[in-house]
Order: structure tokens, then C-alpha cells, then sequence
């Protein structure tokens, strides 16, 4: 009989200690390690068909064909755009979110538009039975009948399934729920999700089939499990949203083939999630033009341009400490414009509360909309709203320059297309346009200069 071995499992990183302490050695994590009982299981050495005898041997680079796993495309253009053109035979894709967002709806699709290209595919439910998985299905426009369903939550069970069927995606909803003879833990520990998911990854490296893990996300937003598991995926994709709006946003945080700068968009309806071929006029079409504290940043997602509206609203303190309440940008970076615009130019937001929220349940982390978001709050303290026809875009120092943003063509296309004729640009970038825009570029220097040019 296999000897039982006790070990300490870190759950933010994964690591193990022979015994318990109150701080991970490795990644420095607090009150993170966990028991786990693990037993050496001989039979799970050779569970996705590798021996010692049928190792490979290695071939050198040069003789490999490079189109020997060619992409396929999933059926969702938003999808193939965050993958890089489409799911590469053998790969596996990790995709998190929050409890809600549509993780399952998403993965639903996605298996019914491969099965529509006539691709084999395996769904494992752990979390729904086959009645429930129908009755989600029906949400759907049409219900995809050649999706093979099978709910089992043993790894064990389920590479014996896949050996026989042999599908080109499998879909395993959730990871956590899978468990493996080879630990005695329960489901979801850090030993069953590890061991979990590297016989499923090995499995898919030996068949040839690209592989998608649902993941739970902890309350911090960040993926539940070890943090081995991002390491052993190819790709990590995360699925953001707001319950109060319809958009969701896809993206990608690790891909071994391809960008991790794209995003894409999508809309829950009735029938499940659609896709946002033109998010900006999406993202402006409840624009209440005329109205201090707004203004319109060109965005840029990958190679995607996207207009979104950002405001601002100051108001006197009614206590002694000035409130910063801010909605989808990083309070930091509002903190620091704000100090900006108290020393840099004659805007008074010392006794003042300012509260910034960017519409449409967007979260913004490029430099670019600092100039944006400096003119919303310089317009909603002096009550002067910027003319509708007017975008903005620039990197604010803390010297007060406005510095320079990347792929500026694309915004300013953007926005022309969507009807905006002056565009508040920094000075240096004004000559680097390779076409001339179809709108007035109005360059800038400094946010004080900006804060000028608002007041007529």
C-alpha cells in the first residue's frame, strides 16, 4: 500500500512546504498554506498513454513545419480577435470571471458555432447536469444537437471518454470540480485542481485537441486555485463586466500565440451573449450632450480604436476631508491628475469633492485619457461644457505637459468617423500623422493650455 505523504500547499502560487508556516517562502503570501494529503497512485503514470517506452525524441527546430497546427476559427469573431485568429489544436484556455458574467453562456456558444464547422466536441459539466445544461442551451437561437454531454467530475473517467471519442475541443466546466485518484484532497484544493489540470493539458498535447477550462475567480478578481495553473495554460482569458450594464468585455492576459493587447466586446441579451461589431457608438449613444464635466477619449484596445465618454463631477465638501470617488479608472492615477491641475493651473479643487466615472461600466488604464479626464474635471468646476463635436486624448506629467500617445491616426480616424471635428491632440504628435485627418487637430503643450482653450 502507497504511503500516505502530508504537505503544506500555498494557494496563491502553489508551492509546498513539508510543514506549516505562517508565510509562504515563495511568494511571500500570508496565512496561505493549506494541509493536503497526497498518495503516489502508480496507475495515474500512465493515464494519458505516456510511458517510458514511447518517449519522443527530440527533432531539431528547423525541420519542424510550422503548419503542421494550423487555427481554426471558433464561429465568434470576437473571440478569434482576443485568440489571435482562432483555437490552436492542442492548446488549452483558461478563461475566468466573476460569478454571473457569462462564463458558461460564452463557452456554450462557442462549442455550438465549432460543432456548426463540423468539429467534434466534448462539453463536462461538473457544476450542472445534463437537464440543466439543456434547459441553458435553449436561451440559444438554435440548440446545437451534436454537442457530446457528459457530467463527471473524476479526470479519470473523463480522459477514458475522451480516448474513445476522440472530439477536436473539449470544454470542462469548472476546473475546480474536477478531482483525480492520484490525491486525497477534496475537490478544488490546491493539489486537485494542479493535478487536474496537467493531466487534462497533457491529454490535450497527446491528442491533438484544444482544451478550454472554466475557472472561479476569489473575491479579490483574481483567478481562484494556484497560481501554477496561469503557468501550465497557453492562454489566459478573463471575462470583466458589470451586472448593471449589458457590455462584456474579453481579454486576454497570457497567450502564447498571439497578442494579449486585444479586446473583445459583447452584449448579453435575451439570447445569450452578441457580438459588439461598433462598441463605440455603443458606448456613446445615451450621450447627453450640452453637460458640464464630460468628455470623449478615443481609446485604443490592440489594434481596435474605441470612443468612450468619461465624467466628472465636482461638487464643495460638505466635511472637512475633500472625497475622490472614482468609477472605472485607478484612484491613483485621478489622485495624481488632481494634484496636477491644483498646481499647474488656476482650477481650485482644494475644498472640493470630485467624482469620476467612466460610462458604460468601462475600465480605462491608458495614459491617454488623462488629458480627457483633466478637461472633464476642469469643466464640471468652472460649469463650462465642452462642445459636443470636441474629443480629447494626450498623457499628462507632473510637470504639466501634455506628452505623446501611441497609434494616433486610428484614434483620430475613430473619431472623425463618429462625427467629432476637433480633437484635442498633443503639440509634438500634431506633425507625426502620416494623412491628414478629416477633422481640426487643436495641439497642446501643457494642461494648463488645455484648461485655456475651454474658457472662451
Amino acid at each position: 500500500m502507497a504511503r500516505t505523504r502530508t504537505v503544506y500547499a500555498c494557494t496563491a502560487c502553489g508551492a509546498q512546504q513539508p510543514r506549516w508556516l505562517g508565510r509562504c517562502p515563495d511568494c511571500g503570501q500570508w496565512d496561505s498554506l493549506v494541509e493536503e494529503a497526497r498518495v503516489p497512485s502508480p496507475a495515474a503514470v500512465d493515464l494519458v498513454g505516456i510511458s517510458p517506452a514511447g518517449a519522443e525524441k527530440p527533432v531539431a527546430l528547423g525541420e519542424i513545419e510550422p503548419a503542421g497546427a494550423p487555427r481554426w476559427a471558433t464561429g465568434i469573431s470576437e473571440l478569434d480577435r482576443v485568440l489571435g485568429g482562432g483555437l490552436v489544436p492542442g492548446s488549452v484556455v483558461l478563461l475566468g470571471g466573476e460569478p454571473g458574467v457569462g462564463k458558461s453562456t460564452l463557452a456554450l456558444q462557442a462549442a455550438a458555432a465549432i460543432q456548426a464547422t463540423r468539429r467534434t466536441v466534448l462539453y463536462v459539466s461538473g457544476e450542472e447536469s445534463a437537464e440543466q445544461l439543456r434547459l441553458r442551451a435553449d436561451r440559444l437561437r438554435e440548440v446545437p444537437p451534436g454537442i457530446r454531454v457528459l457530467t463527471e467530475t473524476r479526470v479519470e473517467s473523463i480522459l477514458e471518454v475522451w480516448r474513445e471519442l476522440a472530439p477536436d475541443f473539449v470544454l470542462i466546466d469548472s476546473i475546480q470540480t474536477m478531482r483525480t485518484q492520484a490525491v486525497e484532497s477534496a475537490a478544488g484544493s490546491v493539489a486537485q485542481v494542479r493535478e487536474s489540470a496537467a493531466l487534462l493539458a497533457a491529454m490535450a498535447k497527446r491528442q491533438g485537441a484544444a482544451v478550454a477550462l472554466i475557472g472561479h475567480v476569489t473575491k479579490e478578481g483574481s483567478l481562484a486555485g494556484p497560481r501554477v495553473l496561469e503557468h501550465l495554460v497557453d492562454v489566459v482569458l478573463a471575462f470583466e463586466g458589470d451586472r448593471a450594464h449589458a457590455f462584456r468585455l474579453l481579454r486576454a492576459q497570457k497567450n502564447r500565440f498571439g497578442s494579449t493587447q486585444e479586446v473583445g466586446v459583447f452584449s448579453m441579451a435575451a439570447q445569450g451573449l452578441e457580438v459588439v461589431d461598433n462598441p463605440s457608438e455603443l458606448f456613446l449613444a445615451e450621450r447627453s450632450s450640452g453637460a458640464p464635466g464630460s468628455c470623449i477619449v478615443p481609446l485604443l484596445e490592440g489594434t481596435r480604436p474605441m470612443l468612450v465618454e468619461i465624467q466628472a463631477l465636482v461638487a464643495p465638501a460638505t466635511y472637512g476631508v475633500p472625497r475622490r470617488t472614482c468609477i472605472g479608472i485607478e484612484d491613483g492615477r485621478v489622485a495624481l491628475l488632481l494634484a496636477v491641475l491644483d498646481r499647474r493651473t488656476p482650477v481650485d479643487l482644494l475644498s472640493r469633492d470630485v467624482f469620476v466615472n467612466v460610462a458604460g461600466g468601462v475600465r480605462v488604464g491608458e495614459p491617454a485619457a488623462d488629458l480627457p479626464l483633466c478637461l472633464a474635471i476642469a469643466s464640471s468646476r468652472d460649469d463650462i461644457a465642452l462642445p459636443p463635436d470636441v474629443a480629447a486624448c494626450g498623457e499628462v506629467g507632473l510637470g504639466g505637459e501634455v506628452r505623446r500617445v501611441s497609434r494616433l491616426d486610428l484614434r483620430v480616424r475613430e473619431a472623425a468617423r463618429l462625427g467629432f471635428r476637433r480633437i484635442l491632440v498633443p503639440d509634438a504628435q500634431d506633425d507625426s500623422l502620416t494623412t491628414r485627418p478629416e477633422c481640426e487637430l487643436i495641439p497642446v503643450s501643457s494642461v494648463a493650455r488645455a484648461v485655456a482653450w475651454l474658457h472662451p
